[in-house]
């Protein structure tokens, strides 16, 4: 059993008492005084409701037997504010009780964002983002229905149901006895239930989360789909998976729903005894009807807070579930903390140095195998070799995005493992080969290189990005949206927007990890004289598919399956006959371009 499946079982295996105890201890304090609102009115509510049962005693034998027309209107006056009473308690407790709700909704879909931000890379390739994100709408809201329902339960129908029966010992004990008699059938049968339905509602959660994962990666990769005419792959994918998870839901209603049968039938057995026991007596012993229809008024109205009381447990165990998985995400700790005695990262010429670097993503094959190679600061070194050599690895270990199994990545001779991570990233510029623009404008996605960048520098950095002209020609230049994911821009107009954010991050260091690939040539010429000027004064890794890019490097590291074969500038490399660089260099010739099936940058 690995570690998630460990954690998972623990999870799984809290009580419902314990999912409370630690919501009630995040949350209690901060909604003591909505709390304790909202049971003063829940209070009122169960007050005004245990009087109506009890006036009614009075109101058969004074209004009705004994005829006193002088007590008439003070009943009635009295049944009316008592009606208006809880009318106003029900409006404060329920208001107060969204409002408490709805902040801990927020709070905690803040808290989730920022715990997410907080997760290394790793974490989110190992879980699905379309399923990930689907999860944490379906359940962030198990946490406020645990508290929620516990208060109401208690405050209202727990106090509401004690007061009427209160007042149904008090009119006619025996009867009430006759009531309670079938009481611990009920509650036994609805903890079996209880029991099934934790399981059918976790799986239920799961499946509901692939159904939204699989539409929105749909939606997100319409253009695909069309391309491959996947529309009917995709359809019976799709109906596989909703037609699992109707099942599910079909299996929590028919759970869910059997409490209905056995409440109604155990209330009907209470009820009809009840009223032929009490018919009974008053026909053969003449007994003043005053005190039963007390009785059977309190009996009726506290059926409905006992049956809801009665389906506290499974609706608890539902909430329980949703909280559960929240709390697994929240509970994830983050695979790289910064250490405690970590220093803020001091960078002078911002030499990168990896010493016998080794790496394996999870528990697969060794990627990297022993890197070790020196980039100067205020230098070019190009990572240059086949597909599947290490090269983006080693850019993702830069930034710590991942963490190597050993050796030391060093910059200035300081190791960045020990450094804080926000320290190393703000001295770092990374530009990935597939950009990511979000939603905003153009302005904004720019900007988020350094939040702090006035509206000139960021023209500037478009400009030596060569974006200004194409975002001067959007319908509204720099503040035009780019839609979801940039759709409306071109994969090469995304690219150097990517950029654009880079260069505005005025960074030491700079990561281009297949800048250019995404340009088309024309594009990727102009490209290039922008990151030339942008490139000097700074340590610049880049890795690229043409040769083009890497000729004028300062250093080129060639790898090959996961070591390093070759250092040194293009013109000692190309005059290697034997060397693995000099083979592919004099494959295509010389020229700027490898073929397609030559490609090895």
């Amino acid at each position: 059993m690995n570690a998630r499946d460990r954690q998972q079982r623990a999870v799984d295996s809290e009580t419902i008492t314990g999912i409370l105890r630690r919501v009630i201890a995040e949350n209690g304090r901060d909604h003591i005084r909505g709390y304790a609102f909202a049971i003063a009115c829940l209070i009122v509510v169960a007050a005004t409701t245990g009087f109506t049962a009890w006036i009614m005693e009075t109101v058969i034998n004074e209004a009705f037997a004994n005829r006193r027309a002088d007590i008439v209107l003070v009943i009635c006056v009295a049944i009316f504010g008592a009606f208006v009473l809880r009318g106003l308690a029900t409006y404060g407790q329920a208001v107060a009780l969204s409002k408490i709700g709805n902040n801990i909704v927020a709070r905690y879909q803040r808290r989730l964002y920022a715990h997410l931000m907080a997760l290394s890379v790793g974490y989110f390739h190992e879980h699905r983002s379309a399923q990930l994100a689907a999860k944490v709408s379906q359940n962030v809201s198990g946490i406020r229905d645990v508290l929620n329902m516990t208060v109401t339960s208690i405050a209202r129908d727990f106090l509401t149901l004690v007061g009427l029966v209160g007042v149904m010992f008090s009119k006619d004990w025996l009867l009430s006895l006759i009531v309670f008699f079938v009481a611990p059938p009920l509650l036994l049968g609805l903890r079996y239930i209880s029991k099934r339905l934790r399981l059918a509602t976790r799986e239920a959660v799961e499946v509901n989360s692939r159904v939204l994962g699989a539409m929105q990666e749909t939606i997100q990769g319409i253009t695909i789909v069309k391309a491959f005419t996947m529309e009917n792959e995709l359809r019976r994918k799709v109906e596989t998976i909703i037609d699992r998870a109707e099942n599910r839901a079909n299996r929590i209603a028919r759970l869910s729903e059997r409490t209905a049968p056995m409440t109604e039938t155990f209330a009907g057995l209470a009820i009809s005894s009840v009223l032929a026991y009490a018919a009974f007596r008053t026909i053969y012993s003449n007994i003043p009807p005053g005190a039963f229809f007390a009785f059977v008024t309190a009996l009726l109205m506290a059926y409905d807070p006992a049956r809801r009381l009665a389906r506290l447990q499974v609706s608890l165990e539902r909430a329980a579930v949703n909280a559960r998985m929240i709390y697994e995400i929240l509970d994830t700790v983050p695979h790289q903390r910064d250490r405690p005695d970590a220093t803020e990262l001091k960078l002078g010429e911002a030499t990168v140095e990896l010493r016998d670097v080794r790496f394996a993503y999870g528990n697969g094959e060794e990627i990297l195998k022993g890197v070790s190679f020196r980039a100067e600061g205020g230098k070019t070194t190009a990572l240059v070799g086949p597909s599947g050599a290490g090269k983006s690895t080693i850019i993702s270990l830069i930034p710590r995005f991942y963490d190597p199994a050993a050796g030391q990545i060093l910059i200035d001779g300081q190791d960045i493992a020990g450094v804080t991570k926000q320290s190393l990233r703000n001295g770092l510029a990374y530009v990935s080969q597939q950009p990511y623009l979000f939603e905003g404008s153009i302005r904004d996605n720019i900007r988020y290189g350094r939040p702090d960048a006035t509206d000139a520098e960021i023209e500037e950095a478009a400009r030596l990005a060569y974006a200004h002209d194409f975002i001067l020609a959007q319908p509204e230049g720099y503040d035009t949206p780019v839609g979801e994911h940039g759709v409306t821009l071109s994969g090469g107009q995304r690219q150097r927007l990517s950029i654009a954010r880079a260069l505005v991050r005025n960074a030491p260091i700079l990561l281009l990890d297949e800048a250019t690939s995404a340009l088309d040539t024309e594009s990727e010429a102009a490209v290039q004289k922008a990151l030339e000027q942008a490139m000097s004064g700074r340590t610049v890794i880049v890795i690229a598919h043409r040769l083009s890019t890497v000729v004028n490097a300062d250093k080129i590291v060639v790898m090959k399956d996961g070591t390093v074969v070759e250092e040194g500038s293009h013109e000692e490399l190309a005059r290697r006959t034997d060397g693995l660089y000099a083979r592919l260099h004099n494959l295509q010739g010389g020229s700027a371009d490898l073929p397609d099936e030559a490609k090895i940058l």
